[in-house]
């Protein structure tokens, strides 16, 4: 197996970076990771070292370079079935897309006002006009695919997928600008929270140097 190798940005602010990074530690296929800086001036230099998009994550495998979270997800899923990151059945796999992709692509109130800072503590912060409905619309997908395929886990189809890994960063949010959650929702919350590669990635965040111009 070639080496692969995970390019990330700043921890404590890149949700793009978490997701592929809970993916790829979810198969325990050993990595490398490189972890970039944001705000300094070397940054856009470092990150085209291993992204022609200029942007991060990348996935390097071998000569192959893969260079959006989503793109990536798929490559691991297909290089390692045996993790499963997709849901075996074909509805459930079509909704975890289907949710997956809407995350991918929507949801921009509440990323413009609620952006990701692990270590930040904003309760009442960020409610911005839009924001209360992107929430709403998020805790109803949770609450859907927990009831239609959440049997067999705590996870959106039960067991750990790419959908998750694309919700853990709103997650964290969550966390950072004190919404309240009922039963259901704060339960699916807990169980992101405690996924060990999460831990791990957040141990990492704290230790990382503020950027200020993420802290405002």
């Amino acid at each position: 197996m070639k080496e692969l190798t995970l390019v990330v940005a700043s921890k404590n602010y890149s949700s793009w970076s978490l997701r592929p990074y809970l993916a790829l530690a979810h198969t325990g296929q050993p990595f490398r990771e490189v972890v970039v800086q944001l705000d300094k001036p070397d940054t856009a230099a470092n990150i085209a070292k291993y992204s022609p998009s200029g942007r991060v994550p990348a996935l390097l495998h071998g000569d192959l370079v893969i260079w959006d979270s989503l793109a990536i997800c798929e490559y691991l899923a297909e290089l390692f079935p045996q993790a499963k990151l997709w849901p075996e059945a074909q509805a459930a796999r079509a909704v975890a897309r289907s949710v997956t992709a809407e995350m991918h692509s929507s949801f921009m109130n509440l990323r413009n006002h609620m952006s990701m800072n692990i270590r930040a503590r904003r309760p009442g912060e960020g409610r911005a006009p839009g924001v209360a409905e992107d929430i709403a619309r998020i805790t109803s997908l949770w609450k859907e695919c927990r009831a239609r395929f959440g049997q067999g886990g705590p996870f959106l189809f039960g067991a750990f997928s790419i959908a998750d890994a694309f919700y853990a960063p709103v997650v964290t949010r969550f966390v950072t600008y004190g919404v309240e959650l009922d039963a259901e929702c704060a339960a699916y919350r807990d169980a992101v929270l405690a996924l060990p590669a999460l831990k791990a990635w957040t141990e990492a965040a704290r230790s990382e140097p503020p950027v200020a111009r993420y802290e405002k």
